[in-house]
């Protein structure tokens, strides 16, 4: 199958899930190359200059919305169709600000792969849509910090009903559930991490809100 310009890049922390995608798209015949969070893909579309980028949101260092953001203020990249995929960031409102920042689809993780397959396909055979207008510094970190907050405040009272339903259960059904504390727990510190480095961008910025 015909890419239009450079291969596919695809995004993602968690190794098995960008081994599934990056597997799958090339069995469609599809270029990939890979990163494991924001920063590293900015490099790889500095060496590559895909065709289309296919992003988790919640990753360290940076995550798919500051990815997008940096992806649209320069203008050798801001046109790159990018789709976003999340078991996280899932809300109404995420997939708004999502759409507001550029991103032509959003896809809610487990991802189903005949739908994840046609749109891609739909992508490069017809063309992303027009571009919203670019976002301001302060609609971006407004609604960013918006977005972190909101999953930040998930996350606690995830863990929290977590921590007691484990005191409540037996020694064969506990597993499963410390798993999901941990995963929990993980993403958690992620948010935080971003929103204090949302926070020390806010502290320096000079732009009215």
């Amino acid at each position: 199958m015909a890419v239009p310009y450079g291969p596919l890049l695809v995004v993602e922390d968690t190794q098995h899930i960008l081994d599934l995608l990056a597997v799958t798209l090339r069995f469609k015949g599809y270029p990939v190359v890979t990163a494991k969070n924001g920063e590293e893909a900015l490099e790889k579309v500095e060496e590559e200059r895909p065709a289309l980028i296919i992003t988790d949101i919640l990753m360290p260092r940076m995550d798919g919305f500051a990815l997008m953001y940096s992806l649209r203020q320069n203008p050798k990249t801001s046109q790159i169709p990018v789709v976003f995929l999340s078991a996280t960031y899932i809300t109404t409102e995420d997939k708004e600000f999502a759409l507001k920042l550029g991103a032509v689809r959003f896809l809610v993780k487990p991802i189903d792969t005949a739908e994840f397959l046609l749109t891609i396909a739909e992508i490069l055979t017809e063309g992303a849509p027009p571009m919203p207008p670019l976002l301001s510094k302060a609609e971006f970190y407004h609604g960013y910090r918006e977005r972190l907050e909101e999953k930040l405040n998930e996350k606690v009272h995830q863990i929290s009903r977590t921590e007691r339903l484990l005191q409540t259960l037996s020694t064969e059904q506990k597993p499963a559930f410390e798993a999901l504390l941990v995963e929990a727990s993980e993403q958690k510190k992620e948010i935080q991490i971003e929103l204090d480095q949302l926070f020390k961008i806010l502290a320096d910025e000079d732009f009215d809100e």
